[in-house]
């Protein structure tokens, strides 16, 4: 299979060149538009219409006038969930679009966006499930007078979902989905960079007859994207983006008190205790690295080993990490593929020059792979004997760099490890569990994981710090869309049982 360049994505996506909004595809405001390029090719995938302050407005409109007086918010939650479970099987059955829009925008290996669709699908599912078992309403006995207490959960109102770039087929459902099953409408912002998968979304929803303005999707830069923050309307933001971002969105809410969620950056720790194995780490510290190009957010980038096994393990990484294929993301070997964009290339570049300047030990990697002529390719790359203070230890470069800094202890391991303004993902690699689950409750992240890179969407996923505020799946991923009223009652109404 070969990537599909030429703007040739445009018969994936059907109309690139309008907006999904109040149900209906519709012409943009302006000619402005947005090219896609594919990151291995450095060609055109697709060129799409670019939102500007008067689409952002209809948007809003159209989903606003869903929630207020559309029936969406009016229905029973096992009645939304029926379209939940419609939309899971339409994206089963768009997996090979899937497969194909993917690679194209953020350069991640075709394998691993064949497969990815079982994950999506499976997330809407049990957003659906949770219609039957969630307490959106529950019993009390008041203690300062009525005859009964009812703490209920209703729908937060129109949602503002902001997608980034690089895993947006399974951002968008840990957003829409939980959203959907209260109740809300949503405006969908897709990134510039990969607005694909919001497409392909908008498509569905059509298909399974989801109500006008229940979901609507728009593409915009930053500076519209603003727009959509501040928008009266919009009564809750859930974004996944950078950190300094997160801080400007926050900022913004917190003039008008609207509602947010945010999935912010990370700077995550791997801890290599005495009694695990070198190699055996080094090895399984590979494959997730190589996911989406280190383009992660809980990426395991900082990897903390005591100084007296510092050299094996920086030569252990080096060889293992170095032999990587790094290629054509459609081609079945390519364990690599670039990275999404020649701006983030660029970065990852500044960094690594930064690393070398201030003193790392580069063990491999550094450059650009000499077999590929075109496309932002970066080397798989190990530094070793880094300062955890120095500029790639603390900056999160989202690419392919590991670095490995040594520590005195276990106890100084655990200090380096939470001495970061991030506090997304860690892991443990140790033989004792108890061990492992010790150190976990020490290390100041949302997810700690054993002896491999773990994130699980399906019990909770978010950070401490900077590294963001509020979790998305699982049942905490559905309360950041409910807001709690608590109604006390001189009887008992019908539809409580007795």
């Amino acid at each position: 299979m070969t990537i599909i360049t030429g703007n040739i994505g445009a018969s994936i996506l059907r109309n690139p060149d309008r907006f999904y909004i109040g149900g209906e595809w519709v012409r943009p405001s302006s000619d402005s538009t947005i090219d896609v390029i594919s990151p291995a090719t450095e060609e055109l995938f697709v060129r799409v219409a670019e939102a500007q302050e008067a689409d952002i407005n209809r948007a809003v409109a159209a989903a606003r006038q869903a929630f207020d007086h559309g029936p969406w918010p009016r229905m029973s939650h096992a009645e939304r969930a029926v379209f939940l479970r419609a939309i899971a099987k339409k994206i089963t059955e768009r997996a090979e679009d899937i497969a194909v829009v993917w690679p194209n925008e953020a350069g991640v290996i075709h394998a691993l966006a064949q497969a990815v669709h079982v994950s999506v699908a499976r997330t809407y599912d049990f957003y659906a499930g949770l219609a039957d078992t969630f307490k959106f309403e529950e019993r009390h006995k008041p203690l300062g007078g009525g005859e009964i207490g009812l703490l209920v959960r209703e729908p937060v109102g129109v949602v503002a979902a902001i997608i980034p770039w690089n895993g947006p087929v399974m951002l968008i459902a840990y957003k829409i989905a939980p959203a959907l099953l209260a109740g809300c409408s949503i405006v969908l912002k897709a990134s510039p960079e990969a607005p694909g998968m919001a497409y392909i979304i908008a498509q569905i929803a059509e298909e399974v007859g989801l109500p006008p303005g229940v979901l609507n999707v728009v593409t915009a830069d930053r500076a519209v994207s603003e727009l959509l923050v501040r928008h009266p309307g919009i009564d809750k933001i859930s974004f996944t983006g950078s950190s300094a971002a997160g801080k400007k969105i926050a900022s913004i809410c917190g003039e008008r008190i609207a509602r947010f969620t945010l999935e912010l950056g990370g700077k995550s720790a791997a801890l290599i205790l005495d009694d695990y194995d070198v190699e055996t780490a080094a090895k399984a510290l590979i494959a997730p690295a190589c996911r989406l190009t280190g383009q992660v957010c809980a990426s395991l980038t900082r990897i903390v080993v005591s100084r007296n096994r510092h050299d094996q393990f920086v030569e252990a990484l080096a060889a293992n990490f170095g032999a990587v294929k790094v290629g054509d993301p459609f081609d079945p070997a390519t364990q690599m593929g670039p990275v999404a964009m020649r701006r983030q290339r660029d970065r990852i570049e500044g960094l690594i020059a930064q690393g070398k300047a201030e003193g790392a030990q580069l063990a491999t990697g550094g450059g650009r792979p000499a077999h590929l002529n075109r496309g932002f390719f970066v080397e798989p790359t190990v530094f070793g004997n880094v300062d955890n203070n120095s500029t790639i230890a603390r900056e999160e470069i989202f690419g392919p760099v590991l670095s490995v800094i040594p520590a005195d202890n276990e106890a100084h391991a655990i200090e380096i490890a939470n001495d970061t303004v991030y506090g997304l993902n860690n892991s443990v690699f140790t033989n004792d569990p108890d061990r492992a689950y010790r150190v976990a409750r020490q290390l100041r992240s949302g997810t700690v994981g054993h002896n491999i890179y773990r994130a699980d969407f399906s019990i909770a996923f978010g950070g401490f710090k900077q590294s963001g505020i509020g979790r998305e799946g699982g049942t905490e991923g559905l309360m950041p869309y409910l807001e709690t009223k608590t109604i006390i009652l001189e009887g008992i109404p019908s539809h409580v049982k007795a």
